[in-house]
């Protein structure tokens, strides 16, 4: 039975492709809107909305990779979580070119129109949707660099981890050179000591006969001293 993380990260992830898919749309529409500027700021309200959950589920897919207890788990949800963040960001760069596109279409069509009407008040309003496209493409780019910087700085802290688990193998490594040198000390150590005893044990062998031999002999003299 699948564990009630794993239920959790499967639902994000659907989610996430749900998001991707309804951008998408959402940016064709814009590609094809031949205004006025209310309907392309509506289509444009609706996919900064998007963008804002697609951001909300990744960082949610972020927090439960760091809440897995396997390395395995948590590798293949910051893999599955990158590619919706690209993806994301690939959206987000569609989106500028079909806003250019589209208010380029606007500003045409307004230009014909003020050509054929020659109407003061229209070229005004054109004007003004002008600095309203500029103020929103601003907007759009700027909210792309914070991004941008957001993931720099995720991508720092994920070299630092990398940095950290990198130092703990090299000092394990280290501290098991040391265990084998030593446990290979010890067992030089061992057969010095089993060489020694066995020296021990044959020179006291040598005494013990020495001895004998040296009481066998006072006792030979003392009980035959012509032989």
């Amino acid at each position: 039975m699948a564990s009630s993380s794993d239920v959790h990260v499967r639902i994000c992830g659907q989610e996430m492709i749900k998001y991707d898919l309804e951008i998408k749309a959402l940016i064709q529409d814009i590609r094809e809107c031949a205004g006025p500027q209310s309907v392309l700021a509506e289509l444009n309200a609706a996919v900064k909305e998007r963008f804002n959950l697609l951001r909300r589920r990744i960082q949610d897919m972020e927090q439960m990779a760091k809440e897995q207890d396997r390395e395995t788990d948590k590798n293949a949800i910051l893999t599955e979580t990158e590619g919706h963040r690209k993806q994301m960001l690939s959206n987000q760069t569609a989106w500028r070119k079909s806003n250019l596109a589209c208010k380029m279409a606007i500003d045409n069509l307004e230009k014909d129109e003020l050509l054929h009407g020659g109407v003061v008040r229209q070229r005004k309003v054109t004007k003004e949707s002008l600095v309203q496209t500029s103020s929103d493409i601003t907007e759009n780019l700027m909210g792309i660099s914070r991004m941008m910087a957001q993931q720099v700085r995720r991508s720092e802290d994920t070299i630092g981890t990398l940095a950290t688990s990198s130092r703990t193998v090299q000092e394990s490594n280290e501290e098991f050179k040391s265990m084998t040198a030593t446990i290979h000390l010890g067992r030089k150590l061992i057969l010095k000591f089993g060489r020694r005893e066995l020296t021990d044990k044959l020179l006291v062998f040598l005494a013990f006969a020495l001895f004998f031999a040296t009481v066998l002999y006072i006792v030979k003299k003392r009980l035959f001293p012509f032989i």
